[in-house]
């Protein structure tokens, strides 16, 4: 390995693998390797098959620093991942744990490429927080949707102990109105949440409901 890539900063970037949340990570990943880091790239085997069916088997990125590495998401290929988001992160959950630290495990005995210096991944990919520690190396949190769709995610564990959850009828009117049940969104209205917030708090389904609340935590 040569001396210019073995004093490179490695980081290993883990998107959550559906829509909105892998082009960020790939923007983040793009700019820090402009910086001068090398970066391994994790998708989804089934999101790389996507990508494979689009485009090709066309060389990933064109840099021998900026590697791509496919683990499983748990699912069958069958799986509507796009129409139930909180299956796919229960599965990314009790999953990829496990194929995660494979890949750790294959990286840092792997010839030609620096130590994984650090854990870049989306906030739904909390696994990742586990594994790191294991190998001594810290994870950053990559948080891919706005601001006040973040803390609305935040506010949930508030709104179930207050009662708003599940939220019914003329409830909604009371969360559109009453201008105080989240801090800082007095101008915010029931259509300002997103849909995952607005199902979990309205109980339409009691899966979606407990997935808000765990994966909102930072």
């Amino acid at each position: 390995m040569g001396s210019h890539v073995a004093g490179k900063t490695h980081a290993l970037c883990v998107p959550f693998p559906a829509q909105g949340h892998i082009k960020p990570m790939m923007q983040l990943a793009r700019l820090l390797h402009s910086k001068g880091f090398y970066i391994t790239f994790v998708n989804s085997e089934f999101i790389q098959d996507r990508i494979t069916e689009a485009n090709g088997q066309v060389a990933a990125t064109g840099f021998d620093d900026f590697l791509l590495e496919t683990i499983p998401d748990g699912l069958p290929s069958c799986h509507g991942r796009t129409t139930n988001v909180i299956e796919l992160c229960e599965s990314t959950r009790k999953n990829m744990k496990a194929p995660f630290r494979e890949l750790m495990t294959r990286l840092k005995c792997s010839l030609g490429v620096p130590g994984v210096t650090c854990v870049i991944s989306d906030g739904l990919m909390n696994f990742t927080q586990e594994v790191a520690e294991e190998f001594g190396v810290p994870r950053v949190t990559f948080w891919t949707t706005s601001a006040c769709g973040y803390w609305a995610y935040l506010q949930i564990p508030e709104l179930i102990e207050r009662g708003y959850a599940p939220l019914k009828g003329m409830k909604i009117a009371v969360l559109d109105f009453s201008g105080n049940l989240i801090p800082g969104t007095e101008r915010w209205r029931w259509k300002t949440l997103t849909r995952e917030v607005r199902d979990a708090l309205e109980g339409l389904e009691t899966r979606v409901f407990r997935g808000c609340v765990q994966y909102c935590s930072p």
